[in-house]
């Protein structure tokens, strides 16, 4: 398998993640903000040692085993700093999940960060199909996967950190975000 690269976009580069980078993700994770719309398995309030946890435990092996990919988010104009992180994951319906630190949001950078590990999944992994799911009310995320050439597929009633929401999976092919490119 070969490393995670790192990719570049207009505003961003986004690199492996590594354990070094558990004291942006402590204070920009942190905040209820960017966790409320996020699967129920994050812990809440969230631990001290929270960032540590997820590299070591979570993310790091998950990247070894080859079955998940994850970026540090990073602005080309401030390399050093992480100000969000971006995955994708080879599950059934959750292909691909994401935070921004609330600073950073609304002005397009997930949607530039978005569009670089979409194209990774589909031509680099060459997946068929990419699926995300999401908290309904999360209207940012909605926006998002619907900028991206995404539809709806799937509704239900999910645990997220905030509570129980309803809950949408989005969808689109790579045959359809070939087209779009």
């Amino acid at each position: 398998m070969e490393p995670t690269p790192t990719l570049y976009t207009e505003r961003l580069i986004l690199r492996p993640l590594e354990m070094a980078d558990a004291p942006d993700i402590q204070q920009h994770f942190a905040h209820w903000e960017v966790v409320r719309y996020l699967n129920a398995f994050v812990p809440w309030p969230y631990p001290a040692d929270g960032a540590q946890t997820y590299l070591r435990d979570i993310a790091l092996p998950a990247i070894a085993a080859g079955t998940e990919w994850h970026w540090s988010i990073r602005l080309k104009s401030a390399p050093e700093h992480l100000i969000g992180n971006i995955s994708l994951m080879d599950e059934q319906d959750n292909n691909r999940g994401f935070w921004l630190g609330p600073q950073w949001q609304g002005q397009g950078l997930m949607t530039e960060a978005s569009a670089a590990v979409t194209a990774y999944w589909f031509e680099t992994l060459g997946r068929p199909v990419m699926r995300v799911p999401k908290a309904a009310p999360n209207i940012g995320s909605r926006k998002l996967s619907e900028r991206g050439g995404m539809r709806l597929i799937d509704t239900g009633t999910g645990r997220f950190v905030g509570g129980e929401f309803p809950k949408e999976i989005w969808e689109i092919t790579r045959e359809e975000w070939l087209e779009r490119r």
